[in-house]
């Protein structure tokens, strides 16, 4: 794991734990309890691992949902790395206002560029900023002007 900050590592965790929840179906809490013993957790803001790992199973639904008007393809097209990273990212521009919209998009294109395909960063960095523009209006248009 990068030596980043511990927000950021609650993200990598997070989606470390998508991943293997997509392909295996596997109960999120054993996921959660097993990404725990992981090396390097420690290093991670470990209440707001839970916050993020929490709403992000929970609400993987509705998360897709306020997705989907932003691809350009079916969100069952994606790759598991992209759709983990939107998710994360949707989720932070929903439901946490303290983190700041472009934390969360420049999070997820940190993300897609070291877990996923080439461009992957490209397509993640333009849905999120477009569910920024409707998540988030004011700050979004702010930062444009």
């Amino acid at each position: 794991m990068r030596n980043r900050n511990s927000r950021s590592r609650s993200r990598e965790f997070a989606l470390q734990g998508f991943y293997e929840w997509v392909l295996s179906n596997n109960d999120p809490s054993a996921i959660s309890a097993r990404i725990a013993q992981s090396e390097g957790f420690d290093g991670c803001d470990v209440p707001y691992f839970d916050r993020l790992w929490s709403g992000i199973t929970r609400e993987y639904r509705s998360l897709l949902s306020a997705l989907s008007p932003f691809c350009n393809r079916s969100t069952d097209a994606l790759s598991p790395i992209e759709k983990g990273v939107l998710v994360i990212g949707a989720w932070e521009l929903l439901h946490e206002p303290e983190v700041p919209y472009r934390v969360a998009i420049d999070e997820g294109v940190e993300l897609a560029k070291s877990y996923g395909g080439t461009d992957g960063h490209k397509f993640v960095n333009g849905v999120l900023d477009k569910l920024a523009a409707t998540a988030r209006p004011r700050d979004a248009s702010a930062a444009r002007v």
